[in-house]
This record gives structure tokens, C-alpha cells and sequence, in this order.
């Protein structure tokens, strides 16, 4: 099985599925496609075109067999590997756990505009400009807050569900924006992304992302270098 992904520094989506395959211990080939632009003729293109029709990371080729997008990914792997419990046992806090991972799919856009995910950069002062300036990126704060709040209430921690699961990896990037702009929460939300960045499967990703010392300048809207 290997995982195409792209610059473990820059690259949200890709750290979703890397995370969850590394902290549930499945065993699986990295292959890492470096950004290098996203133009239809780019190498990065070029290469992920040959195995999905997305030209996109991240992308599992499980035997042959090409499966895209990071939902869906998530959703091969817990049918694959039934044993691992990727998705939390009980019915209703399955359908929650989907529910949370989906609105993460399709929303928080203000947040992933304005604070790119930049495991390198430490950037205060833009993020402090940014919930002065936008309102979007306030609310879609104000949003995390309440959501994973009720979560790790009605499930008691230490996680979203009580242990590990798929709505943790998803919610894995985000933990890396909140922690690079330095966004203000509430005592208990910062001792969860704590207890998220402190997984094996966060640091180890972290880890290499730190050791990439692969400058893009079209992924940086807040600098003009390291």
C-alpha cells in the first residue's frame, strides 16, 4: 500500500491520511511528490497523473487500486482494516464523528485561506491581524471551540471520541494552524491540541516537515523567506 503525498511543511490534506495510517500502525510505502507548482505541466501533475485522474494528493494505491480524496480514503481504510476501529464503535457517535470530519471537508474556508497550514512558521502577529481584520476566520474559531467543547465533554477525553480516531487525523492540520498563528483558546482546547500535536503520528509528521528545509515561495503569503 503506499500514500502519494505532498510537502509534509505545506500539504493539510496530505497529513490527514499519513497521520491516521501512522498512529493506528498500519504498515504503508510513503512517496512523497514535491510541490513544485501546480500547472498541468508541472512534474508534480506529471507524476500523480499517472495514478489518479485528480492529479492530486493525498492519493492511497492499495494493490493497484487508486483511491482519492482524503474522506474517502478515510473511509477505504476503516472497511480495510476493521480491527484498527478508525471510526468510533457506537452508531450515533459514528454518524457525529462523520458528521464533524465532514463539515471540516467542505468548511472552515476563511481559516484555510488565511491561515495556510505552515508547520515551520511561527507567525503571532499575522494571526492576531487576522481575527482584528476578518471576521470569517473569528467564526470559524469560535466554531472549533464550541464543536470539539461539546465532543470532548460528552465523550471525556483525553480525545474528540474518547480514543484515537478518524476525526482526530482530520482535525490534525488544523491543530498545526492554530499552534502556527498562536489563534487564543479556551484552557480546555488547549490542552487538546496539545494532547493532538503530542501523538506519534503527529510528531513523527511534524518531524520530517521540520526537516524538508523546502522554502516555496508560492505557499508563503506571509513571507519572502525562512
Amino acid at each position: 500500500m503506499q500514500l502519494y503525498i505532498g510537502n509534509k511543511n505545506y500539504s493539510s490534506w496530505s497529513m490527514r491520511p499519513w497521520v491516521l495510517l501512522k498512529q493506528a500502525g498500519i504498515a504503508f510505502d510513503e512517496v512523497m511528490v514535491r510541490f513544485d507548482s501546480f500547472e498541468p505541466d508541472s512534474k508534480f501533475k506529471s507524476e500523480l497523473a499517472r495514478h489518479s485522474p485528480t492529479g492530486r494528493v493525498p492519493l492511497l494505491v492499495d494493490d493497484g487500486f487508486a483511491v482519492w480524496d482524503t474522506l474517502a480514503i478515510a473511509e477505504y481504510l476503516a472497511e480495510r482494516f476493521p480491527a484498527k476501529q478508525l471510526w468510533p464503535a457506537d452508531a450515533k457517535s459514528r454518524a457525529r464523528a462523520r458528521s464533524v470530519c465532514a463539515e471540516m471537508h467542505s468548511g472552515f474556508g476563511a481559516l484555510r485561506n488565511h491561515c495556510p497550514m505552515n508547520i515551520e512558521a511561527v507567525l503571532p502577529e499575522v494571526g492576531e491581524r487576522l481575527l482584528r481584520e476578518q471576521p470569517a476566520v473569528r467564526a470559524d474559531l469560535d466554531r472549533l471551540v464550541q464543536m470539539w467543547s461539546e465532543l470532548l465533554e460528552q465523550h471525556g477525553g483525553p480525545l474528540l471520541f474518547g480514543g484515537f480516531t478518524i476525526a482526530d487525523a482530520y482535525f490534525a492540520p488544523v491543530v498545526m494552524r492554530l499552534l502556527s498563528y498562536r489563534l487564543p483558546l479556551p484552557p480546555q482546547i488547549a490542552a487538546y491540541v496539545q494532547r493532538v500535536r503530542a501523538l506519534p503520528g503527529v510528531d513523527a509528521w511534524c518531524r520530517d516537515a521540520l526537516a524538508e528545509q523546502d522554502f516555496l515561495p508560492f505557499e508563503e503569503p506571509y513571507r519572502s523567506a525562512r
